[in-house]
């Protein structure tokens, strides 16, 4: 590919450039020819792709001419007033009213009041300018970026294991060559179809690919194994994983001795996640579990792939950990053909996440905390490193505080459809109606640009110069096919000429310049691209970081002699599973789960405006399965309603038997009244901020027959939005006492893993807090089994209490277990307090297993 960069054409206005597709984290090779419009493509055979493309891909050029292209800056007719139209304008009136904005609010409100939102899709150049023009020409703390809505959580865990975030720390090819993949919350065959080829050749060599997905998605399909946990299981699910592959001797003892630190505590922790308890928390049978165990374990080379599935719940980075720990029991990371790797999602989630667009980070992937990161990237910028400004709020917190004292009251947002593409998008969109200015910086007039006080076209991904970097973590080059329309600039041309508008000096609109710095910027950091250049990246077909310098060459392989730690060894982490932040209940009683479709990407302001694509899924649809479809009367291709706590939107029914029946799906690439960003859960995970997309509580309704244009909810029926918080604590919802046809039960479990002390087996007494429950008012409830685990090397009792009396006693021999079943003790009353009690031998010490079954109605 490196041979046909830019071939002009004998005798036409036309050239040849190789280049690469704008959508996915592949970013698949492609041969433009450009010049006179409009321009076409052929997939080239570039590494990664090796000829294939899909059919967002294909379609990518119709976008480049399109009649709602923005071509012109718009204002709105009276400024201040978004009920006004936006007109066209010149650039010099546009930019004008940024800067005057950007100087009166800091001046009002502090250097803060001013914020910066990225996205996934700009180049290395672009992600690297913004954030370092955000921290010198703005000074403000407050910049992120959509990528905190996709990588986070598994930047997270990967940071905390491997201390190096890299996605997928190894080559696609590795993936033909693995004899297991166990892809966790992934969809490659609809969201990146090219990679299949890589899957596909492993399967025809005999190897086994195993889906863990609530939906038998078109991966699935051709899996030799599918497994449908309820979606915010996975983590128990990883969990019960390692507790068989310790039972069975499958774990790697001497990998990890040699290679890394804290299983003994791991070890401990799972050792409450048995295969039946297992089963129960995630549906996946006894044996399907054994099944994946036993494959990663026997083969020579295996992979576990995570991706959003697993990762966007508000536990995401301890589930990613989860199967980050399974993977290091196994000895798989850093052997050859093996380790665990997660699926970056948008074109340049890897790359736009390293070099300064995160609230945390500056350049290189470095602590923006550290007083060294903060003295190199001030000298390479020219500045004193205490005027570089501290960490800010995440993504969706920033969002959250739009308008308010303390808060964000003037942003500029680059590539980014946060009104569609955020949790809680109707919040959202009133949050961004609570700013005193908002400049967007798009090609079309996107949902969130709509909002604007000032709108600034710009430059497509054929019209611009830069670098990305995809899954792999290969750097590679996106070259200028063509010139864009007149009156367009890219966004690199664009933060230069703020940045000299507001006075900072040390800005360029040249992108090898800014990729030349970024590398100074970036060198001696975790994503090292100093040595790394547009000649070697030409030459290479892509250079792999990290790359400290010109003649070092590259790292397609990460850890197989160490570990980016200090010690060089990987950290297991003991995490445990919690139940999803919102569980169905009477008024919401199924699960909502979000993703993406084939023909669609991101918040759709692209591809929903393609012609081919639209052909292909024109319209959001709701997927049921046959069974709750049934018991609500909906027909295929029927108009339902769901609604959340947060919103309702409306889709078409796809009636399907490849979903649970206690699980509705939709995609997110719309906006409107099919939003499904309207309904879903901002419960943000404690150490990435990621929200919980992929699992909230839902009602379904039926609204009527099939119509080509499906009306918006009604305005007065949505929730009011709520007062500006931070949404981080749970506020149980008590399940509804409404009469129905049918009983609906809760089930609840008193388990875990505890420590014990034996004040002598007269004396029993309480174990811990969480080993209490009360059977809520108008209810009742009854205990269903019990079962127990002893690690000491004496008897030991569990006592089972009722309102202060007790009421049976479970004898655990020493190193035993014992399951009880409980169905003929009597019901339990509303009001009713039942706890667990143990008692052990004087000065015993060692740990219990526990598990009470009870269930609720």
């Amino acid at each position: 590919m490196s041979t046909a960069v830019s071939l002009p054409h004998p005798g036409t206005g036309t050239r040849t450039t190789a280049t690469h597709c704008p959508y996915c984290s592949l970013q698949c090779g492609v041969t433009m020819t450009a010049g006179d419009r409009p321009a076409t493509l052929v997939p080239a055979d570039f590494p990664v792709n090796r000829g294939g493309l899909c059919s967002k891909g294909w379609s990518a050029p119709e976008l480049l001419d399109h009649p709602e292209r923005l071509t012109r800056p718009l204002v709105r007719a009276v400024p201040g007033n978004r009920t006004s139209p936006l007109v066209e304008t010149s650039w010099d009136e546009a930019l004008d009213r940024v800067v005057t904005a950007i100087t009166a609010t800091q001046q009002r409100h502090g250097r803060d009041a001013v914020g910066c939102f990225g996205g996934g899709g700009l180049t290395n150049e672009q992600a690297y300018q913004f954030g370092k023009f955000a921290r010198v020409a703005l000074r403000t703390s407050a910049i992120d970026y959509n990528g905190r809505f996709c990588m986070s959580s598994a930047a997270g865990a990967a940071i905390k294991a491997f201390g190096l975030d890299r996605g997928m720390p190894f080559p696609l090819a590795d993936v033909a060559a693995a004899d297991v993949v166990v892809l966790v919350g992934s969809n490659p065959a609809d969201t990146m179809p090219p990679a299949m080829q890589y899957f596909d050749a492993g399967r025809a060599r005999g190897a086994e690919l195993i889906v863990v997905d609530p939906r038998r998605t078109s991966t699935a399909k051709n899996a030799s194994l599918h497994v449908q946990p309820l979606p915010a299981t996975d983590l128990a699910l990883a969990n019960g994983l390692l507790h068989i592959a310790l039972a069975e001797g499958l774990v790697d003892e001497g990998y990890v001795a040699a290679r890394t630190t804290g299983f003994d505590d791991v070890r401990a922790g799972v050792a409450g996640y048995w295969p039946d308890r297992v089963e129960r928390l995630t549906g996946v049978p006894v044996a399907q579990q054994r099944r994946i165990v036993f494959a990663l374990a026997r083969g020579k080379r295996s992979i576990i792939l995570s991706a959003r599935g697993a990762e966007q719940h508000r536990s995401g980075t301890d589930t990613a950990l989860a199967w980050i720990d399974l993977a290091l029991a196994l000895g798989l990371p850093g052997r050859e053909g093996s380790g665990w790797g997660t699926v970056t999602g948008q074109g340049n989630g890897q790359g736009g996440r390293e070099h300064g667009q995160k609230a945390d980070q500056l350049p290189g992937y470095r602590k923006i905390t550290d007083p060294a990161a903060r003295a190199h990237v001030a000298a390479v910028w020219g500045v004193d490193p205490e005027s570089i400004p501290g960490p800010g709020r995440s993504a969706f917190e920033m969002l959250d505080a739009l308008g308010t004292d303390g808060g964000v009251r003037a942003m500029l947002v680059l590539a980014s459809n946060i009104a569609v593409s955020a949790p809680d998008a109707r919040r959202v969109i009133s949050r961004l109606g609570d700013l005193d200015f908002l400049a967007v910086s798009d090609f079309f007039l996107s949902e969130t640009a709509e909002l604007a006080d000032v709108v600034l076209p710009s430059a497509m991904w054929a019209e611009e110069e830069g670098t990305m970097t995809n899954l792999e973590g290969r750097v590679i080059r996106r070259r200028q096919a063509m010139s864009a329309p007149d009156g367009v600039r890219d966004d690199l041309q664009l933060l230069a000429e703020l940045a000299g508008r507001l006075g900072a000096s040390g800005f360029s609109g040249d992108a090898e310049t800014v990729f030349a710095e970024l590398g100074r910027a970036s060198a001696g950091g975790t994503a090292d691209y100093a040595g790394i250049s547009y000649d070697r990246i030409d030459a290479e077909d892509g250079v792999f970081w990290p790359c400290p310098d010109p003649e070092h060459p590259g790292t397609p392989r990460l850890f197989t002699e160490r570990f980016a730690t200090p010690d060089g060894r990987a950290r297991f982490h003991r995490v445990e599973h919690v139940d999803a932040h919102e569980r169905p209940d009477g008024d919401y009683p199924y699960v909502l789960t979000t993703g993406r479709v084939l023909a669609q990407y991101q918040s759709g302001t692209q591809t929903r405006r393609s012609r081919s694509l639209q052909l292909i899924a024109p319209t959001p649809r709701a997927e049921l399965h046959p069974d709750l479809a049934r018991s609500l009367g909906i027909a295929h291709g029927d108009v339902v309603e769901l609604a959340t706590r947060r919103g309702r939107a409306r889709f078409a029914a796809q009636v399907t038997d490849t979903i649970r029946p206690d699980v509705v799906f939709v995609p997110f690439h719309w906006g409107g009244g099919a939003s499904a960003n309207a309904l879903t859960d901002p419960a943000l995970d404690p150490t990435s901020r990621m929200p919980a997309f992929k699992v909230c509580a839902v009602a379904v309704t039926r609204v009527g027959v099939a119509e080509e244009r499906i009306p918006a909810p009604e305005a007065a029926a949505q929730p009011a939005t709520p007062a500006h918080q931070t949404p981080t604590a749970h506020t149980p919802h008590a399940p509804s006492r409404r009469r129905t046809t049918s009983v609906k039960s809760t089930p609840r479990f008193l388990q875990g893993v505890y420590p014990i002390t034996g004040e002598g087996l007269g004396k029993p007494g309480p174990v811990d807090p969480a080993l209490r429950y009360q059977v809520p008012e108008g209810k009742t409830a009854q205990a269903l089994y019990f079962r127990g685990g002893n690690s000491t090397a004496e008897l030991v009792y569990l006592l089972l209490v009722r309102d202060g009396e007790p009421m049976r006693w479970f004898p655990i021999g020493a190193k035993g277990d014992c399951h009880v079943p409980l169905r003929v003790v009597e019901d339990l009353d509303g009001g009713t307090v039942v706890e667990l009690h143990a008692a052990a031998p004087l000065g015993v010490t060692g740990e219990i297993v526990v598990d009470l079954g009870l269930v609720e109605v």
